[in-house]
């Protein structure tokens, strides 16, 4: 049986973000394990951020025993969007996508949204904490001024004041993601989120996408139990 290859490069997003260089891993063999740190140090890393499936315990074990450590459980949910309706949206706040012009108020809003958010990042006491949150609001930001982040960015208007935003993206010619969602605190428990997650599966299923995936935490109930609300089904998950 071929083994699958190893996903593994250099992270620019995160290195400009921590101020040196870090790297991303995808791995689901023990024999590619020490591949990583040969990589690292030929490449000068100081920090990989290295995902394994949970049904890979040895792999997880052996990344262990090479130095790495569990920051993070990610749980994966899809939801097939052909021949399977989407809920009509009844929130009362409108949706629509944002303009290029918005990105420094979709920032903002990630800014107040994101404080406090624990991530795989946070959950590393080497690093700075309010690096940790600069990259969600980098992202945010970046998603609506460029293209290769997210195909599509949706923001909410309340008193014509943006009070969030979900970033959408395809990841093939089948597969759409929902990927970064942020409600400001000011308008939560208002069904917003879920006004976001109708407005994204509409729009994968008008460019032709048969099912939508989304990720989180293994801890964030809260998100969870709205997608399965809307007919999401776990599908994997990886440490």
């Amino acid at each position: 049986m071929n083994e699958e290859p190893l996903r593994l490069h250099l992270s620019d997003h995160d290195s400009q973000q921590f101020g040196f260089t870090c790297a991303r891993a995808w791995v689901t063999e023990v024999t590619r394990t020490n591949e990583i740190d040969d990589f690292c140090r030929e490449q000068g890393v100081r920090l990989v951020f290295t995902r394994c499936p949970t049904d890979r315990c040895d792999v997880a074990q052996a990344l262990e025993r090479a130095g790495h450590f569990l920051t993070d459980t990610l749980l994966y949910y899809v939801r097939r969007l052909v021949n399977n309706p989407i809920p009509e949206d009844t929130g009362a706040i409108p949706v629509r996508p944002a303009r290029p012009d918005e990105a420094d108020t979709v920032k903002a809003v990630a800014r107040d949204s994101f404080h406090g958010y624990i991530s795989h990042y946070h959950t590393d006491p080497r690093l700075d904490q309010a690096r940790c949150d600069a990259v969600f609001v980098d992202w945010a930001y970046r998603s609506v001024v460029d293209k290769q982040m997210a195909d599509i960015v949706f923001v909410a208007d309340l008193e014509e004041t943006i009070k969030g935003f979900a970033t959408v993206r395809i990841n093939s010619p089948v597969e759409g993601e929902g990927v970064l969602f942020a409600v400001h605190p000011s308008v939560q428990r208002r069904g917003l989120y879920r006004s976001f997650m109708i407005h994204a599966m509409d729009w994968l299923a008008a460019q032709g996408c048969r099912e939508m995936i989304v990720s989180t935490q293994v801890n964030n109930v809260a998100v969870q139990k709205a997608w399965t609300r809307l007919g999401f089904e776990i599908n994997r998950s990886c440490y």
